[in-house]
């Protein structure tokens, strides 16, 4: 768990990461006493941001792990342990929903999405935020290989194409006037290497990316796709 958080505390701190998360609180709307959703909310990092503007922020997270670090961490937020699709809150109760890197790890998204539209008061907003991971790039002296890696680590995924869809789960689902978004994630660092080792721990091709770290040549590329429409 330590060695998990330490990476994804790294990511959430990259720059690019802040303005994202930023862009998505601006994407919902006023914030001001308003009872925010983030499903899938892991260590809490956003709840925290929402309540600092503001916001009745609430966290779930189906890891109860996760959940007793979020509350450690993010004492003004509210966080439960439960599950995308099963949300334990009443119909109409809150809103804005958003769920930012959680749709992919779901057997059925289209169902969590379904859940969102449940929980959202009329005139509410949800926002879908998360990475394709078919369409990561790599610079690398071994292509065949990057791509091998990059696919397999998608297919072992429950949805890994699932950003691609946002839009459509949300009309489907009930939702209108989708605005979608996609930006760009770059990494040229030591964090670049970290989220590498998530994609795979196959040594040889690790240790070529491990030298451009190194010698500043390392470059990892990750569209996150981020759309809204309301209720």
């Amino acid at each position: 768990m330590s060695s998990l958080l330490a990476v994804l505390d790294a990511i959430e701190s990259e720059p690019a990461t802040v303005a994202l998360r930023a862009r998505s609180y601006d994407l919902l709307g006023d914030l001001t006493g308003r009872t925010v959703v983030d499903a899938g909310c892991g260590s809490g990092r956003a709840v925290g941001e929402l309540a600092e503007r503001g916001a009745r922020a609430v966290g779930v997270d189906v890891d109860p792990e996760m959940i007793a670090v979020a509350r450690e961490r993010w004492p003004a937020g509210e966080f439960h342990v439960g599950d995308a699709t099963e949300l334990p809150f009443e119909t109409g109760s809150a809103t804005y929903y958003r769920a930012d890197k959680v749709l992919h790890v779901l057997d059925d998204p289209a169902r969590a999405v379904a859940e969102a539209r449940r929980v959202l008061a009329p005139g509410g907003r949800a926002v879908l935020l998360g990475q394709d991971w078919d369409l990561i790039a790599i610079d690398s002296d071994q292509p065949e290989t990057t791509r091998r890696l990059v696919h397999a680590k998608a297919d072992s995924l429950p949805s890994p194409r699932i950003a691609r869809r946002y839009r459509n789960l949300l009309l489907d689902a009930g939702f209108t006037d989708p605005i979608v978004e996609v930006h760009t994630a770059v990494f040229t660092d030591d964090t670049a290497l970290d989220v590498l080792k998530r994609i795979t721990d196959e040594e040889t091709w690790l240790s070529e990316q491990a030298e451009r770290a190194r010698t500043d040549r390392i470059l990892v590329v990750v569209p996150m796709f981020l759309v809204a429409a309301q209720t």
